[in-house]
């Protein structure tokens, strides 16, 4: 009915579908490091790096929903061998799932053995010990606290320590000493600090649907996009706004792919667009609102249920950009059979269809 209404006041629109789906969470591994300071802070490491995915983000939700403190209180450290030696890379939809699996299990086996040092303090089981809010307690008597960070230092078992952490534990009435070895072979090492790493079993699947309505020039072949909406299902969302925002980079992207974007050579094969005064970028003025809808499928081949996301807003665009255009043009009798287009090509289909 819109689409009857523009075409009697002499406007062309179309509506265009793309669906996909994306392989993604390849291997063959990442690992992570979780490591709690004396001051409650926690310091995670990994292999890959952010090209603007936000790791720091959400691979601090990761850690700080397993030990129990705001993600604001976990710094993050990347692709620094110093830090952590062994990684992969950061491609192919993979980081949150592969990366963020081995920061998820590095922060459970130091969330146990928190569990087993106030454990020992409060002579209690380690099943009676919860985190929340920084801080360790027995399951009943939050009021009997310890903050992470005294866990910490009662975790390396120093005849001295340093710091008003360590004056306000010993101040506090707790357990002493249990017999036998200072270090219990059960807990590892001093301190509480993991490293673990995620191997994924084989990848996992993304997918989505993108629709839009396109309205085409005829007399230019400029087309300019009247509504964009993408429903997607990465498995389950961290973190919507960064998810989300890498949707709205993707379908950026790929609406620059589709229509916008080319290389030019001269017959010398000298490139005579290098410069962003000659190559066509999309700006803000063409890229639409994007109403995105997240649809949460966990996986069954990662612990957190994750599946990648990042390039799911690029993938669909062309075919449907061409299928909006086919819609759109349908009157000329026009049909796209050729990815990517451009401004110039479309002219020239309108053209060649006009003088038919």
């Amino acid at each position: 009915e819109l689409q009857a209404e523009a075409r009697q006041q002499g406007r062309y629109l179309g509506l265009g579908v793309g669906y996909y789906v994306e392989g993604t969470s390849i291997g063959p591994y990442e690992g992570a490091s979780v490591r709690v300071e004396s001051d409650g802070r926690v310091l995670v490491s990994t292999g890959v790096t952010s090209q603007g995915q936000g790791h720091a983000t959400t691979f601090a939700q990761i850690a700080a929903d397993q030990l129990g403190i705001q993600p604001r209180d976990v710094l993050l450290t990347e692709g620094d061998s110093q830090a952590f030696y062994w990684g992969v890379g950061t491609f192919a939809s993979r980081a949150a799932t592969v990366a963020g699996s081995a920061v998820h299990l590095a922060a459970v086996k130091v969330r146990e053995k928190a569990k087993q040092v106030a454990a020992d303090l409060f002579e209690a089981a380690p099943e009676d010990i919860e985190l929340a809010d920084g801080k360790v307690f027995v399951k009943d008597a939050p009021h009997r606290s310890l903050t992470l960070g005294q866990v910490a230092i009662s975790a390396n078992p120093l005849r001295y320590a340093y710091g008003e952490n360590a004056r306000k534990l010993m101040s506090m009435k707790l357990a002493g000493p249990r017999p036998g070895p200072a270090l219990p072979p059960e807990r590892g090492g001093p301190g509480l600090e993991a490293a673990e790493f995620y191997s994924p079993p084989h990848a996992s699947f993304a997918s989505g649907v993108h629709g839009a309505i396109i309205e085409v020039d005829p007399i230019t072949g400029m087309v300019s996009f009247v509504k964009y909406v993408a429903v997607h299902d990465c498995g389950r969302v961290i973190n919507p706004m960064v998810v989300e925002g890498q949707v709205h980079g993707g379908v950026a992207q790929g609406i620059g792919g589709a229509f916008f974007e080319r290389l030019v050579y001269n017959e010398d094969g000298q490139i005579i667009n290098a410069s962003f005064m000659d190559y066509l970028l999309p700006t803000a003025a063409e890229i639409p609102p994007i109403a995105v809808g997240h649809v949460e499928t966990p996986s069954p081949l990662s612990p957190l249920g994750m599946k990648g996301a990042s390039e799911a807003g690029v993938i669909p665009v062309p075919a449907l950009f061409a299928s909006a255009i086919d819609d759109a043009l349908s009157p000329f009798g026009i049909r796209v059979r050729e990815m990517p287009l451009h401004p110039c090509r479309l002219y020239e289909l309108l053209r060649e269809a006009q003088n038919v």
